[in-house]
């Protein structure tokens, strides 16, 4: 059984690889790395002279985080849970000087989850149902687009409530025996009316009732990390807010499809859903 407890001229660059972008081992102040899809890789950039300007950098199109972390940059990349495994290279730039990073994902595969709901109506949509919630999933899909610029971004996050966690990230759910979305976040089982915390400061993006995610709020923490807290009994704070790491955002419940009172917690890293676990540490999941 796993649980959720809290753990009190002109400069040219040349961004490389000092060690393996891959590697399981977290830096001081990341999250840990693993780059398989729904993880997250770090990727030294680091420089030949030492330099305050701030690196630019891209995966596709989408902006990437930029961390400044043991005297050098990091890129901290989100990888969407259907990213095939191969290589990719990373966009960057500095002042005039572009370049490309190489990196590889490898291929991860995450277990079945079955779940049985017993208000059908959650699963098999009416007409209007069906509507409300895909205009809901184009407007979340903006949502985890937001980028807000940061001079730095918190990454060390806390846990936002303490309990047994019920559902792992990437899980592939079977909804009364029908294939669904993969499980994007962490889920975990608390009594109606826990007080839920955020895992990091930042201004309040979103609060709005959803069809399958219930009550839910979206915290922006900048330069596009973005938590979400789902499945909501009420709410305490309000769109546009700011929040400090640890400050009460609402009451747990089990508003929108859900089978029982929890927290359903997801992390959005430039516009991909990763794997929450990756921003505690790895001894407060056990």
């Amino acid at each position: 059984m796993h649980t959720l407890t809290a753990i009190t001229p002109r400069i040219c660059l040349l961004f490389s690889l000092m060690f393996s972008a891959f590697s399981p081992l977290a830096h001081a102040s990341l999250p840990r790395s693993s780059n398989v899809p729904g993880g997250v890789v770090i990727i030294p950039l680091v420089s030949t002279v030492a330099s305050s300007n701030k690196p630019q950098a891209w995966l596709g199109d989408q902006a990437v985080l930029v961390k400044f972390e043991r005297q050098q940059w990091h890129a901290v990349v989100g990888l969407p849970l259907d990213m095939k495994p191969g290589a990719y290279e990373l966009k960057f730039k500095v002042g005039d000087e572009t370049g490309m990073q190489p990196f590889e994902v490898v291929e991860k595969s995450y277990p079945e989850q079955h779940i049985t709901i017993k208000d059908t109506s959650k699963v098999e949509l009416s007409a209007k149902d069906e509507a409300r919630a895909v205009g809901e999933i184009s407007a979340i899909k903006v949502l985890k687009l937001h980028w807000r610029e940061d001079e730095d971004t918190d990454v060390e996050f806390i846990i936002p409530a303490e309990g047994r966690l019920s559902g792992n990230f990437g899980l592939r759910r079977f909804f009364n025996g029908e294939p669904r979305s993969p499980h994007a976040g962490l889920d975990v089982a608390v009594a109606r009316g826990t007080r839920i915390k955020a895992s990091a400061g930042g201004k309040v993006l979103a609060v709005d009732d959803y069809f399958f995610n219930g009550k839910t709020i979206f915290v922006d923490h900048g330069n596009g990390l973005i938590t979400m807290y789902c499945h909501l009994d009420r709410f305490k704070v309000k769109k546009g807010q700011t929040v400090r790491k640890g400050q009460l955002l609402g009451l747990s419940g089990k508003t929108g499809r859900a089978t029982g009172p929890h927290l359903h917690w997801s992390v959005v890293l430039n516009g991909a859903m990763v794997d929450p676990a990756l921003f505690i540490p790895a001894q407060s999941v056990r």
